[in-house]
């Protein structure tokens, strides 16, 4: 197998047009190169400067997620730190767990965040939502999102080789930047099982308003155990703001 490294957008461009394979940490997909054969030709966005990038509101996918740290949201950091052992942080990478994982352990603190995706192909570099990013499996370039007045991120805990812990994650913003017109908006995303909820609302009158709110979202499908975590989280983020 021949890996290359291209260090330019027109030298990842010229890769996926030879029909490299992207390959991030390779922590998902070496056990399956091993018994399905390896490809000709891997590509790795590790050395590519814009797939590296880490920053208050942008995050590339070549990013370790070891490497995630107090430049990112509070709730993106936290959902990084959660991943895992810490010898797979250091080799699998941002990109690899948005598009390769089953469990996407990024997405709802992406999606809280209301990130966009910046992806690859052939003919140049586009932006896309998240949910073209899970359905389709792009070559990821990076993400980027507008900073929240404040967030939150609970994992709960769970039994090694169970079903997938809840997670919840929620983020206040500007309205304007989530979709919610004028004053505040609050989005909150929730990984049930290998299923992720995602709903927003306009902070209303008081809390209880803001909660029923999204209850008329996705978010309404979820059982009464996961909004007893939803429910606590959506409070506090509003209240840090009141």
């Amino acid at each position: 197998m021949l890996l290359r490294l291209p260090t330019s957008v027109s030298e990842a461009q010229e890769c996926l047009a030879e029909g490299a394979v992207p390959v991030g940490g390779a922590t998902l997909v070496w056990a399956t190169w091993q018994r399905e054969g390896f490809p000709e030709l891997a590509m790795s966005l590790r050395q590519l400067p814009q797939a590296n990038v880490i920053g208050p509101e942008t995050l590339g996918a070549a990013v370790l997620l070891g490497r995630v740290d107090d430049r990112v949201p509070d709730v993106l950091r936290r959902a990084a730190g959660t991943v895992g052992t810490g010898a797979v942080r250091r080799a699998a990478t941002v990109g690899g767990n948005l598009v390769g994982s089953a469990l996407r352990c990024l997405l709802p603190a992406a999606l809280a965040l209301d990130a966009r995706a910046a992806v690859l192909e052939s003919d140049g570099v586009r932006e896309t939502d998240l949910a073209e990013v899970v359905a389709k499996r792009p070559l990821l370039l990076g993400l980027h999102w507008r900073a929240p007045l404040a967030c939150a991120y609970r994992k709960l805990p769970a039994d090694a080789g169970g079903p997938p812990p809840l997670v919840v994650a929620s983020a206040l913003h500007t309205g304007d930047g989530a979709g919610g017109g004028a004053g505040y908006a609050v989005r909150v995303a929730v990984r049930d099982g290998y299923e992720v909820f995602e709903g927003a609302a306009v902070p209303g009158a008081d809390a209880e308003e803001t909660l029923e709110a999204l209850r008329a979202t996705a978010l309404g499908d979820l059982p009464a155990a996961a909004w007893r975590v939803v429910r606590p989280q959506v409070l506090d983020l509003l209240a840090r703001e009141r």
